[in-house]
């Protein structure tokens, strides 16, 4: 009985709140962000991927059949962030000022960190979180052959706490 009432008053308290992407009349629509000033920008997004301590093993050691995993991935998150306007409805196209990207290798996994840059009228969590989705959906396309099972299924792997970290903004000089 109490999940209902925690479900009601979550839908209460999402009827109170000013959605941004929604319209008069309920359509869905992009947000006006022309008279917004020009703020320095930037949001970290995080994920991991679980592996196999073989597989993580063979990455380390740049011995995946397919190639350098890391360098692939790291290229892979980076066009995702350029590329987010084009992915996402209603996100805005924005000036990338700079994309950094950080793996930590653990015993059985990947932890990816993407930071995005911008100085414009919008942030780039969105951006970011694209990122770190693609960076790790390229680690696990090129690691998938040592991450299947006998019946070719993958009980193991997983892509989990993908989320932003960190987010700040400042005025523009």
């Amino acid at each position: 009985m109490k999940a209902v009432t925690d479900s009601e008053d979550a839908v209460k308290e999402a009827s109170d709140v000013d959605l941004t992407h929604v319209g008069e009349s309920g359509q869905a629509e992009m947000v006006d962000v022309g008279t917004k000033p020009d703020t320095r920008r930037r949001a970290v997004a995080q994920g991991t991927i679980h592996l196999h301590e073989s597989t993580v093993e063979a990455v380390r050691a740049n011995e995946v059949a397919k190639g350098d995993v890391l360098a692939t991935a790291r290229v892979g998150a980076i066009d995702a962030v350029k590329h987010t306007w084009e992915t996402i409805p209603f996100c805005h196209q924005i000036p990338v000022t700079n994309v950094e990207t950080t793996f930590d290798v653990s015993t059985e996994s990947i932890t990816l960190t993407v930071a995005v840059e911008t100085t414009g009228k919008t942030g780039c969590e969105m951006e970011a979180l694209q990122g770190v989705t693609t960076g790790l959906n390229v680690v696990l396309d090129m690691v998938k052959a040592a991450e299947k099972d006998d019946t070719g299924q993958y009980p193991e792997t997983r892509i989990d706490d993908v989320r932003v970290a960190e987010k700040t903004t400042r005025v523009a000089e």
